[in-house]
């Protein structure tokens, strides 16, 4: 049990972690486009991008996928930047997210990416320990509460803008997905591997 609470932790803080602000801004990324109202969507999303993530992680944690770490590295800023730009480039009257939208299919495709990028860090924590599936679980739990956190205070920041300063909809998604588009060009630059 100490174990499972231990990797949980990790997973949590790992998500949290201001230094690893590229998970943070995707997660915010894909939830630009939803309203407080819209929790259930939301849920999913990040629900989509844990699974995405626990594949690859787990795929590479057991050796069963290897990619070079620069080339993920930069495929995680431009993930971000799609996901920004999409939302950027959607069309006025369709601000309000459908059922299915491009953001269920970023959330678990791009999720496989970042989970590679998770790999690195959680395998150097594991080591040549035998038996990892408890502590891959623990970890996953642990970065789902994460992200969870991170989508709460974003729903509330987006309900204080577009309630009570009375910005539209459509506005703070340009806004926000502006301002993380941007970001994650700078990061492209500074993480090319070439």
């Amino acid at each position: 049990m100490d174990q499972f609470k231990l990797y949980f932790q990790l997973g949590h803080e790992h998500i949290l972690d201001i230094y690893g602000f590229d998970h943070i801004l995707f997660v915010i990324a894909l939830c630009a486009i939803y309203m407080a109202q819209d929790w259930k969507k939301v849920l999913i999303l990040v629900t989509a991008f844990t699974i995405g993530h626990s594949i690859t992680l787990a795929l590479s944690t057991f050796e069963l996928v290897n990619f070079r770490t620069d080339i993920i590295e930069f495929l995680i800023p431009v993930t971000i930047f799609i996901t920004a730009f999409s939302n950027i480039i959607r069309k006025q009257n369709s601000v309000k997210p459908s059922v299915l939208n491009l953001n269920y299919f970023f959330a678990l495709f791009f999720g496989l990416i970042h989970g590679l990028g998770f790999s690195n860090y959680l395998k150097s924590l594991l080591g040549k320990n035998e038996s990892i599936i408890t502590q891959l679980l623990a970890f996953n739990i642990g970065l789902e509460l994460g992200q969870v956190i991170i989508v709460a205070l974003f729903m509330i920041i987006s309900a204080v803008f577009t309630g009570l300063f009375s910005v539209s909809r459509r506005d703070w998604n340009l806004v926000v997905s502006s301002a993380i588009a941007g970001i994650a060009i700078t990061m492209m630059i500074e993480m090319k591997f070439w």
